[in-house]
């Protein structure tokens, strides 16, 4: 069995489910990077090893939580030893931004990926791809979650001019959280910037900013959303984060609210949100959203281990699993997946999956929300 020695690195590392280093088992093990929360680790340590060893019992899976920042490190680490040609000591990770460390893709730190070495990276939606060097195989997006008991199907909005309505026909049915305490309420500040942006995410990116950029792209938002403050939950309340957002919602203090797909999913499904809560997305532009993205080092020493790994988690068997037990979206097309789930989900399979830059214009959207849409709420 390869016992590699492991890296000593200066964040907080931990490993789930190692065997013993005395273990008889010939297999080769693949070391699985991640900084994802807990229920993601858990599950890759609970769920994809033990179907993936099965699946292939010449590979065991040696999954390594590396937080705040420790992934970061890894990933420095692992350009340090392309430069000497040496193992960089992680085979593959779980999520990873491929553009960092900065320099990495030009240097040839990461694998590229196509169907010739991934074959069912054929079967990825297209819509989630933002790097042929990172793998997305599981995302989220936020949705509008609405009581079914209050809103009947014919009444629901689809389109950004059909919500507003909405919101301005129930008073105080409405709530969104603060941006900067959440996703959910953040990305329906950020659908509004893109409807009075020709509804094109294009136009933002995250090396075209500028004060006056920002000032001709975000003021006409403030103007839409503070006039639908009176209409709001307590005619201009704001919720202090997504959770409770979706706690208002389960409540029966309003009716709809933008919530995590992921979120409102694994609610739904354990119990803590009624029967009666359900989702639909709207389609003439979707809600922001994003995909984790996953990495292959070139010079990973089990590159081959690694691949498999990766083409296992685009399997029908894990994204149903992202599914079903993550509340997750699939990385593949959703025409991969079974018809009763295709049918079951059908109100929020996206036709776009928008993205909104961070950097200096998430902190431009939070300071101008406050300042033009919220001024008398006190930032904390």
């Amino acid at each position: 069995m390869d016992r590699r020695a492991f890296l000593t690195i200066s964040v907080a590392v931990a490993t789930v489910g190692m065997l013993p280093a005395t273990s008889a088992l010939a297999a080769t093990r693949l070391d699985i990077f991640t900084d994802s929360d807990a229920n993601i680790s858990d599950w890759l340590a609970n769920v994809v090893k033990p179907a993936f060893e099965k699946a292939h019992p010449e590979y065991e899976i040696n999954v390594v939580i590396a937080r705040d920042g420790g992934l970061d490190a890894v990933a420095q680490r692992a350009l340090a030893a392309l430069q000497t040609k040496a193992d960089p000591q992680m085979d593959f990770a779980e999520e990873h931004d491929p553009n960092l460390p900065k320099g990495g893709i030009e240097a040839g730190l990461w694998t590229r990926f196509d169907a010739s070495i991934v074959p069912n990276y054929a079967r990825v939606n297209r819509l989630a791809i933002q790097s042929p060097y990172s793998m997305p195989y599981r995302g989220s997006q936020v949705l509008l979650a609405y009581d079914s008991a209050k809103i009947s199907p014919a009444d629901l909005p689809r389109t950004w001019t059909a919500l507003v309505a909405w919101i301005k026909a129930n008073p105080g049915q409405f709530i969104y959280n603060r941006p900067d305490k959440g996703g959910s309420g953040g990305n329906f500040v950020r659908r509004a910037i893109h409807e009075v942006n020709g509804r094109d995410p294009q136009v933002f990116k995250i090396d075209n900013f500028s004060k006056e950029e920002a000032q001709k792209r975000l003021t006409p938002a403030w103007a839409l959303l503070g006039d639908l403050a009176p209409s709001l939950y307590g005619k201009g309340t704001y919720a202090a984060g997504n959770t409770a957002s979706l706690q208002l919602l389960a409540n029966g203090v309003v009716s709809m609210v933008p919530a995590w797909s992921d979120q409102a999913l694994q609610g739904l499904s354990q119990g803590v949100l009624p029967p009666t809560i359900k989702l639909v997305q709207l389609q003439d532009l979707a809600l922001c959203g994003g995909f984790s993205a996953s990495v292959i080092p070139s010079i990973a020493a089990h590159r081959d281990g690694a691949l498999l790994f990766a083409d296992f988690l685009l399997s029908e068997e894990v994204q149903t699993s992202v599914l079903k037990d993550l509340g997750g979206f699939p990385g593949v097309d959703w025409k991969f997946l079974p018809d009763a789930l295709r049918q079951q989900f059908a109100d929020v399979i996206p036709t776009a999956i928008p993205t909104f830059p961070q950097g200096d214009w998430e902190a431009a959207v939070n300071d101008g929300w406050y300042r033009n849409v919220a001024p008398n709420l006190q930032r904390s």
